[in-house]
């Protein structure tokens, strides 16, 4: 795990500003002590994921979700998903989880597969659009989960690019995306995917393809 940092300077101001990157290996399962500290008081991070590059939060800081909204240049009302640490924790931040949710779950995660279920009063309305369903994943690269582990906290899993952009596969194209508006950024390397996740809507009867991704699902049903 080392350390490094690019300089950027903002319109109408000469001062520098550097960008904290801190470039780990593809299998790095410890959270870096420097993001922590950024999550914990508010920050907004760009880290690696199995699909693509993430930007996140903490999930209970609204500020910050908001400033997340802001860059991502969407709408309030807008849905966020969320990255979860383990799958047992499905059952936290998702109420009336279905038979079939769970067995998506043991099927994919930890994984690419988006399952949108009913959320908890764990997850706050301002990272749902004030909807009463939440899109939850746990991935398949060990970052983001020790990220949410060691926080103690879910973290928002979208894309680091702002809304129509393409979704990044390295730290480079993020930081071209979305420059010195994040005040952290993990550099895991080129995502192994690729592809955004699949996304599955489990509080249909049967369960409902919303999004093809990188888990090919032809009959969710089944």
């Amino acid at each position: 795990m080392s350390y490094y940092g690019l300089t950027f300077a903002n319109v109408g101001d000469l001062t520098p500003r550097p960008l904290p990157i801190i470039r780990v290996e593809p299998h790095e399962r410890r959270a870096p002590r420097r993001a922590l500290e950024v999550l914990r008081r508010g920050g907004v991070i760009v880290y690696p994921t199995d699909t693509v590059y993430g930007l996140g939060c903490r999930i209970d800081d609204e500020g910050a979700v908001r400033r997340i909204i802001s860059l991502k240049g969407r709408g309030l009302d807008d849905p966020l998903p969320v990255l979860l640490a383990d799958p047992a924790q499905l059952e936290e931040y998702g109420t009336a989880v279905s038979a079939a949710a769970r067995r998506l779950a043991a099927l994919y995660w930890p994984g690419p597969l988006t399952i949108v279920v009913r959320r908890s009063a764990r997850i706050p309305a301002f990272v749902t659009g004030g909807g009463e369903t939440v899109g939850l994943r746990v991935p398949g690269h060990p970052m983001p989960r020790a990220l949410v582990r060691d926080l103690g906290v879910p973290i928002v899993g979208t894309s680091a690019n702002t809304h129509g952009a393409p979704a990044p596969v390295t730290a480079q194209g993020a930081v071209f995306e979305l420059g010195d508006r994040v005040d952290l950024v993990i550099d895991g390397g080129r995502v192994p995917l690729g592809l955004p996740s699949t996304v599955v809507d489990a509080t249909a009867d049967p369960p409902r393809l919303i999004r093809q991704g990188a888990v090919v699902l032809r009959d969710v049903a089944a």
